[in-house]
């Protein structure tokens, strides 16, 4: 059987954390950034943990158990 391999493009978007949940970015956060007041800005910058209905897709992707 052939090993299982990382998805690169979902590697470098999610962290999984020392408990087994993923941690993500927020979206809105790259780009148009002037016309954002400085309160949103802040909140899109903090990261957040990934819904439950992902997870299981996200670590199948990432080779996680």
């Amino acid at each position: 059987m052939p090993k299982m391999k990382t998805h690169k493009g979902v590697a470098g978007r999610f962290e999984v954390t020392k408990r087994g949940k993923l941690k993500r970015r927020r979206s809105g956060h790259n780009h148009i950034l002037e016309k954002k007041s400085s309160q949103r800005k802040r909140r899109l910058n903090a990261e957040t943990a990934v819904h439950k209905s992902d997870e299981k897709r996200i670590k199948r992707l990432l080779g996680v158990r």
